[in-house]
């Protein structure tokens, strides 16, 4: 893991995604909002109830769906090394690890820390 860069005034620190899908072999929620559900279908080309039905599940705390996983704990939509619903997956997956992550999280993913300009939120 490599050391972070000294922040200057006016910057932050952002992870780079290097795609080595490494958060996606992580087992756990994967929370999938309605809008997000509409979306996904849409992309596969399946009606909403059936994407429900066979790619999510009730979340650990019961308070909505999560995408479902392989027995091995990989994410359903993980082919390979490629998410296969890039274009349209969840806003949990578009912020990893920025906005989100988990403990342990810069011991798997390959995200390369880079120096940007402070965002104001």
């Amino acid at each position: 893991m490599p050391d972070l860069p000294d922040v200057p005034p006016g910057k932050e620190i952002y992870f780079q995604c290097q795609r080595c899908a490494n958060c996606c072999k992580w087992p756990g929620d994967v929370v999938v909002w309605e809008s997000e559900v509409d979306r996904i279908a849409a992309f596969l080309n399946v009606e909403v109830q059936e994407f429900v039905e066979t790619f999510t599940r009730l979340r650990a705390n019961r308070t909505g769906l999560s995408l479902a996983e392989k027995p091995n704990g990989e994410c359903i939509f993980l082919v390979g090394s490629a998410c296969s619903i890039n274009a349209v997956k969840p806003e949990q997956c578009r912020d990893f690890p920025n906005k989100w992550n988990f403990p342990g999280w810069r011991d798997r993913c390959e995200a390369v820390p880079v120096l940007r300009d402070r965002t104001v939120v």
